[in-house]
């Protein structure tokens, strides 16, 4: 009856809990992006106000329609050391979640023991009564009564760690497959450069034989021979080297995929096509669909959590205490009833001075939480901004692409007339060279241009969460 007591006594109690109740930060959100999406997205039906009506997958690499890029993709979750790494730390905190809910608990403890025993002669105010043994089995109960919350808050603070941690494994998640994206686009304008110095190397292959032909015959110069090979040189070094950034960006793909470099390879296929139109959405839900904001609003969870539990030490702790079972001199009377005994009793324990320890380490709790809200804010700002920064580039590279594709017709058109005037005698070979030099560089800026857009289409991807929703964190 008296346990009875106690036990409901405890539960009753249990119920308090002293510290603040938590309030997610407010953070201001704009209701619209300021920056306007490129002109391509609006042709493909871009809505920033309904963002509902197409949203991204958790593959969202699959919006580039590229076989080899999917298929690397699809290797990073189960190979990335990295991944496997952060997915170690986040089966860690979830270990400990039980670990603190064992508090809510009591905990039972035996340890039986059979000793024989003799009391010394010359014992001081001892009396001899010869060899005795101590048959005992006790069962021992421990229980601290959670009348201030410091336990049911610490369950709740390794629980909100352990979103936090899994969050954090989304961003790294998300990172990994934007970088392998982005190292993808990267070698594939390589390979769309190579395929252009190639082909300038066999126009001006034909170049220089033309001059060497006219130089024959009299009508060029030695010196036009000499500009002739020295362009014809100098682009097939220019194509070496961009082997060596292609192989450098290789690697890096075979590792990030989880396999060692040496042996994989990569077919060569130039950079094509356009980036795809991405659903933006508006900013309010940018902060439910990014995994690292997600992990910054559990950290200040915890944080609050981590002020309760500073300021339940304060209040005294009390613990319930029982003890049992059967204590006998010989084997026969070690186990019958009148060998029982038992103890059972609540205690409590108040520090009274410590010197202003626990007021230290409340305040400090306090600063604790501040610092996670103010991190927590300016990583909601930083979301803004990159996907602020994301569609101004979209923007003004497409606009660029569009001048850009200009500037190369008008230079492929001024080679031909520069050709056609140095095979009629009527210009030197210095004009053709100028001309050929021209048309190489705008060539090769459409061809940047279009891997800058490419990567400004994985980072504002990334910018937005890449598919990943805060319904996703584990409860």
């Amino acid at each position: 009856m008296k346990l009875a007591v106690l036990v409901s006594g405890s539960l009753l109690l249990a119920g308090c809990s002293v510290g603040p109740k938590y309030r997610p930060p407010d953070t201001p959100a704009p209701p619209a992006f300021s920056e306007q999406p490129p002109q391509s997205f609006q042709e493909a039906g871009w809505k920033q106000a309904q963002p509902a009506d197409a949203q991204l997958r958790p593959d969202w690499w699959q919006v580039f329609g590229d076989p080899d890029l999917n298929g690397m993709e699809a290797q990073v979750d189960p190979a990335n050391q990295s991944l496997k790494a952060a997915e170690a730390r986040f089966r860690q905190a979830r270990a400990l979640i039980q670990l603190n809910r064992s508090g809510l608990y009591p905990t039972v403890s035996t340890a039986p023991s059979i000793t024989t025993n003799r009391v010394s002669q010359h014992a001081p105010l001892g009396t001899h009564i010869g060899d005795y043994g101590q048959y005992l089995l006790p069962v021992d109960l421990n229980y601290e009564v959670d009348l201030w919350g410091r336990i049911r808050r610490s369950v709740t603070a390794a629980r909100e760690e352990a979103q936090a941690t899994a969050a954090d494994l989304e961003t790294l998640r998300l990172s990994v497959h934007a970088e392998l994206a982005i190292d993808y686009f990267e070698l594939r304008s390589r390979d769309a450069q190579t395929q252009l110095l190639y082909q300038a190397i066999e126009a001006y292959q034909k170049a220089l034989e033309l001059t060497q032909h006219r130089f024959d015959g009299g009508l060029s110069s030695r010196a036009e021979v000499a500009q002739a090979r020295t362009q014809l040189e100098t682009t097939r070094a220019q194509a070496v080297g961009v082997d060596v950034d292609r192989a450098t960006f290789e690697h890096a793909i075979a590792v990030l995929s989880g396999r060692p470099p040496e042996g994989f390879h990569l077919s060569v296929r130039p950079l094509s096509g356009t980036p795809p139109p991405v659903p933006v959405g508006v900013p309010g839900q940018l902060l439910e669909r990014r995994p690292d904001v997600a992990s910054a609003e559990r950290l200040v969870a915890e944080a609050n959590e981590r002020v309760g539990i500073a300021r339940a030490a304060f209040f005294p702790t009390v613990l319930i205490t029982a003890e049992g079972g059967f204590e006998g001199n010989k084997v026969v009377n070690w186990l019958v009833w009148p060998s029982r005994f038992w103890s059972l009793g609540p205690s409590a324990a108040q520090i009274l001075f410590d010197a202003g320890r626990r007021r230290a380490a409340s305040t400090a709790a306090g600063a604790g939480y501040d610092e996670t809200v103010a991190q927590y804010r300016q990583t909601a700002l930083t979301a803004f901004q990159e996907v602020e920064d994301a569609l101004s580039t979209l923007r003004i590279l497409e606009q660029q692409t569009r001048a850009q594709h200009v500037a190369v017709d008008a230079a492929r058109q001024s080679l031909e007339l520069s050709m056609s005037r140095y095979k009629g005698g009527l210009v030197t070979y210095l004009e053709v060279v100028t001309a050929q030099t021209t048309a190489l560089q705008n060539e090769s800026t459409e061809v940047d241009l279009l891997r800058r857009r490419m990567i400004a289409t994985v980072l504002l991807i990334k910018a937005l969460g890449g598919g990943w929703d805060i319904s996703r964190l584990p409860s």
